[in-house]
């Protein structure tokens, strides 16, 4: 399959795949559209960055009906703000001919405010789980005529905590529906909502989980420590990434804005920080400059390793490795998209080792290790949070220590019997107390 002509869209939905100026599909478009179009159950696995969004968008589009309802006949559940933001507005750029109302729906902004657009009537909706559920549960938002689910990125809202959200979704449906799922990977947890709640998916498998995409370059550093990995991103940003558009990761929101306030004094207003504590509006404008070329990377956590499609990514750095290998190639999948090269950055510390091993386990292949530049900075400083980890080993293993010597003899001095104060050795004659009596008497 050559063109998008291949798959015989309707004009009204071919002119607006035109005017996107989108012309080949994707491998996982051309596998995914006609089990979709046959309308059984689908699941499909597949990276980051390889078109989901309209693998199941232009099946869907190109059987939609018009109806007469105010009540949503599509929902795409997905597990972010930012995700709901860019496929609502997929959604609205290949219906421009179509008579259809989309909504995206997503917590931290006025809820009143999408209520009103709910009961003006809606076609189709797509929304984090979260606020799906609160729209739902309070009547607002019907999914009893609900004929395509899509829920994206189906692994990520199960790491969240969705599943109970999820389940209660599926709960107010009706049974008569095509549920489209997609994911990255597949674990066990998703291999069991399929089984309890989806009639026998065709599964379509673009790459096995874990593969990284050939396309993209690995590297890794061995770094002892946080400053000395500091040192190293200043010297790769004067030296080898002065023209690189990047996407710079760590594990938490503290250590983001750590790094962040590191590199605005070295490169002021180049770098925005997104993590969860940013507001809406914050973020949604940090993503607009980056895509703008406005700034020249974000500092960020996990919260934008999944879904969001950022065009022209050529470097991503994991300044931390993150504890679950599956997260890794969620990251790196931000380079390397629509058939771009890219490259891929591991700031690794001995701490960190073990999970990297995962990682190279998940994928099956080895990442080269590059040594570190000579004028490099040894940094022997630790910060607080470094700290705090070390001593917590050593409380676990001096409680250990004492553990295995719980029941050695006790020393000289604490064989003495606790006989109690002197008042217990030689304890008084006390006159008997008539309180209680007179207490009695007077009630």
């Amino acid at each position: 399959m050559n063109s998008f002509n291949d798959f015989q869209l309707p004009k009204f939905l071919q002119k607006a795949i035109d005017e996107l100026g989108i012309t080949n599909p994707t491998p996982i478009q051309e596998k995914a559209f006609s089990p979709i179009l046959s309308g059984r159950d689908v699941m499909g696995i597949a990276q980051t960055g390889t078109g989901k969004t309209l693998a199941y968008l232009l099946p869907i589009l190109k059987q939609y009906q018009f109806s007469k309802s105010d009540n949503p006949s599509v929902l795409i559940v997905v597990p972010t703000r930012e995700l709901v933001v860019q496929v609502a507005e997929v959604v609205k750029n290949l219906t421009a001919y179509m008579s259809v109302r989309t909504a995206g729906i997503y917590g931290g902004v006025n809820i009143n405010t999408q209520k009103l657009t709910i009961g003006n009537g809606v076609d189709i909706v797509v929304g984090t789980p979260g606020r799906l559920m609160d729209l739902a549960l309070d009547g607002v938002l019907r999914l009893d005529e609900v004929k395509k689910l899509v829920i994206d990125e189906f692994d990520e809202m199960l790491n969240l905590g969705f599943r109970f959200q999820i389940t209660s979704i599926l709960s107010m449906m009706k049974d008569k529906r095509q549920n489209i799922l997609f994911s990255a990977t597949m674990t066990d947890e998703v291999d069991d909502m399929l089984n309890d709640y989806f009639d026998l998916p065709e599964e379509i498998t673009l790459a096995p989980s874990g593969t990284p995409l050939e396309n993209i370059e690995q590297f890794k550093y061995s770094v002892p420590n946080f400053n000395t990995k500091m040192n190293l991103l200043i010297h790769l940003l004067a030296q080898d990434l002065t023209d690189a558009r990047l996407l710079i990761f760590v594990n938490d929101k503290r250590n983001a804005d750590l790094l962040h306030e590191k590199i605005e004094e070295l490169y002021p207003e180049q770098f925005g920080v997104i993590h969860s504590n940013k507001s809406q509006n914050y973020r949604l404008n940090t993503l607009k400059d980056f895509q703008e070329g406005n700034i020249k990377g974000i500092i960020t956590t996990d919260i934008m390793a999944r879904g969001l499609d950022i065009s022209n990514v050529s470097h991503v750095i994991n300044f931390e490795i993150a504890d679950v290998p599956e997260k890794y190639m969620h990251r790196i999948g931000r380079t390397g998209r629509a058939e771009q090269s890219g490259v891929a950055f591991s700031f690794v510390s001995p701490k960190e080792e073990e999970f990297f091993l995962d990682v190279e386990v998940l994928m099956e292949k080895q990442v080269d290790t590059i040594p570190l530049p000579e004028n490099i900075e040894i940094s022997e400083k630790l910060l607080d949070f470094e700290k705090i980890k070390t001593k917590v080993k050593l409380l676990l293993k001096t409680t250990k220590i004492a553990e295995n010597s719980a029941f050695h003899e006790k020393k000289d001095k604490n064989k003495k019997v606790n006989l109690g104060g002197p008042g217990k050795r030689n304890p008084k004659k006390t006159k008997p107390t008539n309180r209680g009596r007179l207490k009695n008497k007077k009630s």
